[in-house]
C-alpha cells in the first residue's frame, strides 16, 4: 500500500515538474521572439554605414594618378629620348577609363562635404524612406543635386577640378613654350629638336596600341581615397558653395556620393555604380582628343613637333575636357590638327554643346609668340585655358 501511494506521489511530482519546465520554455520562447522583434524594428531604423565599391575607389585612383602625372610633367627637355619617353606615358590613356575615374574621383571629393554626408543620412535611418530615395537616384541622378548640402559637396567638386586643370593647363603651358623655345638659334638643344627623328610609323602604331590596352589601377592611391570615403576625411579640399544646375558630371558625382552615404553603393551595388560613372560629354572629349594625338604624331617629324603634340593633345586637352564637365561651358572641343599640305577634313569628333555661361568667357591674353612656324601649321588657333 505504502509502495502504491508512493509511485503515485511520484507521478504527480513528474506531470508538475514537465507542466513547470514546459511553462519555462514557452515563456523563454516568448521572450525570444520578443527580442528578435526589437531588434528587426530597431534594424529597420537603424541607418546602414557609409559605403563605396572597391571598384569606384579603382576607377578614382586612375584618373588621380594620370593627372597627377602629366601635371608633373614640364618643358626644358634634353633629350629626343625624354620627349618620346613624356609621350609615351602620356599616350597611354583609355578615354573611356579616364572619364568615369573623374567621376568616381569627384564623388570621394563630395563625401568630404560633412554638411552633404549629414544632410543624406538623415534619411537613412528609415528603411523604407531610404530605399525609395534610393531607387528614385538610381532612376533620376540629377535627385541628388537638390539634397540637403549637395551645394557645398558641388563647390567642393568645382574646387577640385579647378586645381587640376590649373595644375595642368600650366604644365600645357610649359611644354608648349619650349616647343618654341627650342627652334631658337641660340638654344644648345636645337640640333636635335629640328632634326626628323626615326620611324614615324612605328612611333604612332606604338602609341596606338598602348591606348587599347587597359589603365591599371594605384593600389596605394585607391586605398587612400577608399579610407577618405568611408571617413570623410583624409583629402585638403576646401570650395565655396555653388547652386544648381550643375554639369552633368557634378550631377553623377553628386548622386554616386548620395548612394554612398545612404550605405548603398558597395561593392553588392556595382552595376548601379559603373553607371553613374558613365558620362558622355568627357568621353566624347578625350576620345576627339585622342584622335587629334594621333593626327599629329602622323604629321609631325622633328622632336620640338612631338613636344607640341604632347602639350596640345595630351595634357592642354585633359584640362580643357576636365573644364567641359565641371564648369559651366559653351563648347566643349578640343583644338582640330590641320596636317601640312592639302587641307582635309579632320577625323574628330564634332564639338560637344554644354549648358551656355551666365556671363561671356574672358579674352585670351595677348600672345607674345614669334611668327607661325611649322609647328604652329600642323594645329589650329590656340586653345588656351580661361
Amino acid at each position: 500500500m505504502q509502495t502504491a501511494f508512493l509511485r503515485r506521489g511520484l507521478s504527480v511530482a513528474a506531470v508538475v515538474t514537465a507542466v513547470v519546465l514546459a511553462g519555462c520554455a514557452s515563456g523563454a520562447a516568448e521572450e525570444e521572439a520578443a527580442r528578435a522583434a526589437a531588434e528587426a524594428a530597431a534594424a529597420a531604423h537603424r541607418a546602414p554605414p557609409v559605403s563605396l565599391g572597391d571598384s569606384v575607389a579603382d576607377s578614382a585612383s586612375i584618373y588621380l594618378a594620370f593627372t597627377r602625372d602629366m601635371a608633373a610633367i614640364e618643358g626644358g627637355f634634353e633629350s629626343p629620348e625624354a620627349v618620346q619617353a613624356a609621350l609615351r606615358r602620356g599616350s597611354a590613356y583609355n578615354p573611356d577609363q579616364l572619364s568615369q575615374g573623374l567621376i568616381a574621383y569627384a564623388s570621394i571629393i563630395a563625401l568630404q562635404s560633412p554638411e552633404f554626408v549629414a544632410g543624406v543620412r538623415q534619411y537613412a535611418s528609415h528603411r523604407p524612406t531610404r530605399e525609395r530615395l534610393v531607387t528614385g537616384i538610381i532612376a533620376d541622378p540629377r535627385q541628388a543635386s537638390y539634397l540637403p548640402g549637395s551645394q557645398a559637396a558641388a563647390g567642393l567638386i568645382m574646387a577640385a577640378l579647378r586645381n587640376d586643370i590649373d595644375a595642368l593647363s600650366r604644365a600645357a603651358d610649359s611644354i608648349e613654350n619650349d616647343a618654341y623655345a627650342v627652334q631658337a638659334r641660340q638654344d644648345p638643344r636645337r640640333r636635335w629638336a629640328v632634326t626628323p627623328g626615326g620611324d614615324p610609323v612605328g612611333r604612332l602604331d606604338a602609341a596606338k596600341a598602348r591606348s587599347s590596352e587597359p589603365m591599371r589601377p594605384s593600389a596605394a592611391d585607391a586605398a587612400g581615397l577608399l579610407a577618405a570615403a568611408h571617413s570623410g576625411a583624409g583629402l585638403p579640399v576646401s570650395g565655396s558653395v555653388r547652386q544648381p544646375p550643375y554639369p552633368l558630371a557634378v550631377e553623377r558625382a553628386l548622386a554616386l556620393a548620395a548612394l554612398a552615404a545612404l550605405g548603398a553603393a558597395g561593392d553588392a551595388a556595382r552595376a548601379d555604380t559603373d553607371a553613374l560613372q558613365r558620362e558622355p560629354v568627357s568621353q566624347a572629349c578625350l576620345a576627339s582628343s585622342k584622335l587629334n594625338l594621333f593626327q599629329c604624331l602622323a604629321a609631325s617629324r622633328p622632336s620640338y613637333e612631338d613636344m607640341f603634340c604632347l602639350g596640345r593633345h595630351i595634357v592642354r586637352d585633359l584640362a580643357t575636357c576636365t573644364r567641359g564637365v565641371a564648369m559651366p561651358a559653351a563648347v566643349v572641343s578640343v583644338s582640330d590638327v590641320v596636317p601640312v599640305g592639302p587641307p582635309v577634313a579632320p577625323a574628330a569628333a564634332p564639338p560637344v554643346i554644354v549648358t551656355p555661361p551666365t556671363t561671356p568667357p574672358a579674352a585670351p591674353a595677348p600672345s607674345s609668340r614669334p611668327a607661325p612656324s611649322p609647328t604652329e601649321r600642323l594645329n589650329t588657333g590656340a586653345n588656351t585655358p580661361e
